[in-house]
């Protein structure tokens, strides 16, 4: 939940039982590999941009057989394959908060960053890399406003503390339920940028109890979220980036304030207990590569974690992605650590904030 990956769900993650199954049926193959990878690329759209910029140039340039496996792999289906020793994917896309869990977990094999080139790996978002995983792309959870409402020459929010002002920005406004809303909260409320971390959890429900009266919906979907900005139902809204340029490309009377903007990413990582570990270290250094990322970006226009990536990009598209230059420096990138840290209670940060944001959601 903390500003994870979990907004993009409508890829279709594959279920932990399907790929409990597909683990159980392949475990003896597995095990005997030649070093064929499996690579678990997302479905969809998405799916067929990695075959394009991915896996045939890898496959063109090594050699290397790649079985791409339009899918994803849940936390629980990864979780399943490693304490049963049935990994039948060598890498896999993940999320932030399995990765910061990997210390407690073990599910990840640690990335071989030898074979970087250093000019490629300088370029990596700091907070897209760790020992565990390397960023593949990085989105944005936006202040969206409807120009009609808003338009050029007249006040316009440009922060979330003006989001939170009804008086002098009035309109039908939205936030997402999913993924509480706690920094734009505390940055309402005044708190700066770099001290967001560690939450203040009950100054960020005191700033939510100020602007809940004043939300029409709490989204829950890219999709719900692009319906409500499409439909003009509401005036402001929390947005993903990519569904509101989405909406801009066709004609939409939108603009993205890109300040103050949270940043969140997923990477690639490989399962701990791949029978092709080597195939799979390489696999990943090469589509985490400048050209590669951009490649892809051309195809679906996602923010690549690599920053050399831009040099091959045009200026028109560039200016669209959350990794641009500009808007990282005014942005803000989540803190899965935090989020994953246990307390006495037992319970992670995470646990313990979506307790308390069930119940306060329904008051």
């Amino acid at each position: 939940m903390s500003c994870s990956i979990n907004r993009r769900r409508f890829i279709q993650s594959t279920s932990a039982i399907a790929v409990g199954a597909m683990a159980c049926n392949m475990g003896r193959a597995v095990a005997q590999s030649s070093g064929e990878l499996k690579v678990a690329l997302n479905g969809g759209d998405y799916g067929k941009a990695c075959i394009q910029a991915y896996v045939k140039p890898f496959e063109a340039e090594t050699g290397i057989k790649v079985t791409p496996i339009t899918d994803g792999v849940t936390p629980a289906a990864l979780k399943l394959m490693v304490s049963t020793n049935t990994v039948s994917v060598d890498v896999i896309p993940v999320d932030p908060d399995t990765d910061a869990r990997v210390p407690e977990t073990g599910y990840l094999e640690k990335i071989d960053y030898s074979l970087y080139n250093k000019d490629e790996l300088d370029a990596m978002l700091d907070f897209t890399r760790s020992p565990y995983s390397v960023g593949s792309i990085v989105f944005a959870y936006c202040l969206v406003y409807n120009t009609e409402k808003f338009p050029a020459g007249k006040p316009r929010p440009a922060s979330w503390s003006e989001f939170w002002d009804v008086s002098k920005y009035p309109g039908v406004r939205t936030l997402c339920a999913e993924v509480p809303p706690l920094e734009e909260a505390l940055l309402a409320d005044g708190v700066p940028a770099d001290a967001i971390y560690p939450i203040n959890i009950d100054r960020a429900f005191a700033s939510l109890d100020k602007i809940k009266p004043h939300i029409r919906k709490w989204w829950r979907s890219g999709s719900e979220i692009k319906q409500l900005m499409q439909d003009k139902v509401v005036d402001l809204a929390q947005s993903y980036d990519g569904r509101a340029n989405a909406l801009i490309d066709d004609g939409a009377p939108l603009e993205i304030n890109w300040n103050q903007a949270k940043l969140t990413w997923e990477s690639w990582a490989i399962p701990k207990g791949s029978a092709n570990v080597q195939n799979a270290q390489r696999f990943i250094e090469f589509i985490t590569r400048a050209d590669r990322q951009a490649a892809f970006a051309q195809l679906m226009p996602y923010g690549p974690a690599n920053r050399n990536a831009y040099k091959h990009l045009p200026e028109a598209l560039q200016r669209k992605l959350a990794s641009h230059p500009d808007h990282v420096a005014s942005s803000i990138a989540g803190n899965p650590k935090w989020y994953a840290e246990v307390g006495l209670d037992g319970l992670a940060n995470a646990e313990r904030i979506r307790q308390r944001w069930n119940e306060w959601i329904l008051q």
